[in-house]
């Protein structure tokens, strides 16, 4: 071995040691990254219409941009303020629950014990409130940083998956730009696909606890919606809100309460997302439940909202490089057919 092959290869050891490190360090920045693809996505998806009617690229990406703006505008100045108030009402609910939670548990002797611990403990609430207020400007700038590192990738996607690359030797450039091209596939399939859950358990959720009787079914079905973005434990979440509401009501609507959200649950599982799937992009539900698990509990209640579409990348990943590329089997990627099918409509395996 020469030393110049020496040092490649010291190089090349020293990277890949030091990757998890930079990935642990640098793991918000793959955030807005990853915030920033999912952004473009969404711009790309809105061009489709206007491209079909062979409207230039930078105009059609213009008028995704403003019909995305006029559906969140026309959405807001008519249910703004009725969720705005309505997330108010739910807030109080959600005291008044609590409340009458904490009033049940200090009347068991288990619960007064656990309570006077919890009391008797330390609490910084300064410093929570000045870490709050410090986390809150970062987001905030987190989200500037995403919005428009968004946009300019959605105008110029070319650009960056040269830039990309031109990092690699020659002779893999290609094999690199179609991996890029299978990964933002992979991603605009998944985010479709989302967004059409997210719509149809919203509306779904709303209009069940409408028919209960629930107050604010509108921010109800809001959250519900919002909530489905994190796949499988979204729905778990969006009952919580729901169930304390209910708890300032009645017991009869908790049951019904927790019924409506178990069977809005099995129906997206047994139903909606296969049927999604079936069209768009199919990941084994254990598959985006260990990355989510894996991902949230490395790096929090960041990781768990992007955590999705980081498994959705890693599988893509996974399944060209490794599966396809190294191993030589027969597997088809996102937007491609099932191997063997003729018609398309089979999952993606």
């Amino acid at each position: 071995m020469t030393n110049a092959d020496f040092a490649k290869r010291s190089a090349i050891f020293i990277a890949l040691a030091l990757t998890p490190i930079l990935i642990w360090y640098l793991f918000d920045v793959i955030l807005i990254i990853i915030g920033a693809l999912l952004i473009a996505t969404l711009l790309d998806i809105g061009t489709y219409p206007f491209r079909r009617i062979h409207v230039p690229r930078p105009l059609a990406l213009l008028a995704s941009g403003l019909l995305i703006l006029g559906i969140l505008g026309g959405a807001g100045y008519l249910f703004g303020a009725s969720v705005s108030s309505e997330m108010q009402d739910i807030l109080q609910r959600i005291e008044q629950a609590r409340q009458s939670i904490e009033k049940e548990v200090h009347a068991s002797p288990i619960g007064e014990f656990l309570i006077s611990h919890i009391k008797s403990s330390n609490v910084p609430v300064a410093e929570l409130v000045g870490g709050l207020f410090r986390i809150s400007a970062t987001f905030v700038l987190a989200i500037l940083v995403t919005i428009f590192a968004g946009i300019y990738l959605a105008a110029q996607p070319a650009l960056y998956r040269d830039g990309v690359s031109m990092l690699f030797p020659l002779k893999s450039r290609e094999e690199v730009n179609e991996t890029i091209d299978h990964l933002a596939d992979g991603l605009r399939l998944w985010l479709l696909g989302q967004l059409f859950q997210m719509a149809i358990i919203g509306v779904l959720s709303g209009f069940a606890v409408w028919l209960i009787g629930l107050p604010s079914p509108l921010a109800l079905g809001v959250i519900a919606g919002v909530t489905e973005f994190v796949p499988y434990l979204g729905p778990i979440v969006a009952a919580i809100p729901a169930v304390l509401v209910a708890v300032t009501l009645s017991p009869t609507a908790i049951a019904w309460t927790i019924a409506a959200y178990v069977l809005i649950h099995q129906t997206e599982g047994h139903l909606v997302t296969p049927l999604i799937q079936r069209q768009m992009v199919y990941i084994p539900p254990a598959v985006i439940l260990f990355g989510i698990a894996a991902i949230s509990s490395l790096f929090g209640l960041a990781g768990t909202i992007f955590a999705a579409p980081l498994t959705v990348s890693l599988f893509v990943l996974i399944k060209k490089l490794y599966v396809r590329d190294s191993l030589g089997e027969a597997t088809a990627l996102p937007g491609e057919e099932e191997i063997g099918s003729s018609d398309g409509s089979s999952p993606l395996r």
